[in-house]
């Protein structure tokens, strides 16, 4: 064959070059003839009628001038990078292009590589990640990480960080993209916006389940929470499953641990419960703290923590055990036994303060029973919120909630809800002299609480 086969150069046979007046010999002369015939056959007809039987070699090119163009845009095909890459360019522009995507799945601790760029990889049980270094692996290097069976924490080379901390943890059921800078690491911050339930910019104020309940084995010391959700503002945490807090014990993570935010339980005491986000997994967890506000709850146990909202309140009685009670829709607290507290009290003209056993350091509306005797053939009784300042009972005043019946010494009943101030009082005055008697059945402790 007279064409090379390296270089595609043809060079004719031997004896094919005639002279004027030479006899023309006809074996040389049928080689080249054959030989012309097979090379015509073997080229690649210009309309694309028939396709290569043989792999194309093209020149290697540049990104300006590539080895495969096209005539109307020379600049714009296929050319060999440095190492044997392949190049795209685009009006001598090149066009950077992904590597395939690789899917694996892992069953344990793993260590990322330079070969990983661009793979995604499941992790079916808790792991940790670590990842080779930033300037190894290189600037542009991604890599896919599902958490499909717990928890996986990403673990960057020594003091490199990711998202500019030193680790992070995928909870299970999350993913995330990680990409590298060639010196450090950072995620697509998908995980980080859905974790966090768009904390940053949402607002609102409710508890969505989180049911406070006396626990039916140990209902003295121990204190359920339903699963549910909770937000206030812009913090937010949500409870897949029921908890269990003990008020005999400090504040530890988890069902079954200690709650109190310091020090141990006292007799007739408030206790608020808080619902708790932990930072790095966002799970739930409940402090019980005699503050009733957030800012004052002791955060000495609490590291690690965001306090998101009161989601309850309990009391405690005489012998430091949870008061038993029942938690109804719309924060509706009713005891199971309801406290007398007030027996045959003196009741006059004069107003006074009356405590009763319901939440100190907050305002409730209690649930309230009363009777009232008094000599006074016509008498009226009146018992109201002490932020409506002294008021006077009966017609020519501010009239009663209860009045005795036309005889002397007679008895009379009443029923009321009425605020309470926050160090747990209402207020009670009479048209005239008698006593009274107050059973607290319970009261609305407002947390946003609607079902």
């Amino acid at each position: 064959m007279p064409r090379n086969p390296s270089t595609g150069v043809y060079s004719k046979p031997a004896g094919t070059t005639p002279a004027v007046g030479q006899v023309i010999d006809p074996v040389p002369w049928n080689a080249l003839t054959t030989d012309l015939g097979n090379e015509i056959t073997n080229s690649l007809p210009r309309d694309g009628s028939a396709p290569m039987v043989a792999p194309l070699k093209a020149a290697g090119g540049t990104v300006s001038g590539p080895g495969l163009g096209f005539a109307s845009t020379p600049q714009t095909g296929l050319y060999l990078k440095g190492g044997g890459l392949l190049g795209f360019t685009q009006n001598g522009v090149d066009v950077a292009f992904d590597k395939a995507s690789v899917y694996a799945a892992k069953s344990g601790d793993y260590t990322a590589l330079a070969s990983d760029d661009n793979a995604i990889h499941r992790f079916t049980a808790a792991a940790t990640l670590t990842l080779t270094a930033a300037a190894t692996l290189g600037a542009n290097w991604h890599y896919a990480v599902i958490a499909d069976g717990g928890d996986v924490t990403i673990d960057p080379n020594g003091a490199e960080t990711i998202d500019g901390s030193a680790t992070l943890v995928i909870k299970n059921g999350y993913s995330v993209e990680i990409i590298c800078s060639g010196a450090a690491f950072f995620t697509n911050k998908l995980f980080a916006r859905i974790a966090s339930k768009a904390d940053s910019a949402a607002v609102g104020d409710f508890v969505v389940g989180l049911t406070l309940s006396n626990n039916s084995g140990t209902p003295n010391t121990h204190i359920d929470f339903s699963a549910g959700s909770a937000r206030l503002g812009s913090s937010f945490v949500s409870n897949p499953s029921s908890i269990t807090k003990r008020t005999n014990g400090t504040f530890a993570a988890g069902t079954g641990a200690g709650g109190l935010d310091t020090g141990s339980v006292a007799a007739n005491a408030t206790y608020f419960a808080y619902g708790l986000r932990k930072d790095d997994d966002l799970t739930f967890d409940t402090v019980l703290s005699t503050s009733a506000t957030i800012a004052g709850v002791n955060t000495a146990l609490l590291t690690g923590y965001t306090i998101v909202k009161c989601i309850g309140v309990m009391l405690t009685d005489a012998n430091s055990n949870i008061r038993p009670f029942i938690l109804y829709p719309r924060d509706e607290y009713t005891f199971v036994t309801p406290v007398k507290d007030a027996i045959s009290v003196a009741i006059s003209t004069t107003s006074a303060l009356l405590a009763l056993t319901v939440p100190s350091g907050a305002k409730v509306k209690a649930k309230l029973r009363f009777e009232f005797t008094s000599s006074a053939t016509t008498n009226a009784v009146l018992i109201h919120d002490p932020a409506q300042g002294i008021l006077v009972a009966g017609i020519p005043g501010d009239g009663g909630n209860m009045g005795t019946i036309q005889v002397a010494n007679g008895l009379a009943i009443g029923c009321s809800d009425i605020w309470t101030n926050t160090s747990r009082q209402i207020r009670q005055v009479s048209g005239a002299s008698g006593n009274i008697w107050v059973w607290t059945d319970g009261f609305y402790f407002p947390c946003g609480r609607n079902a």
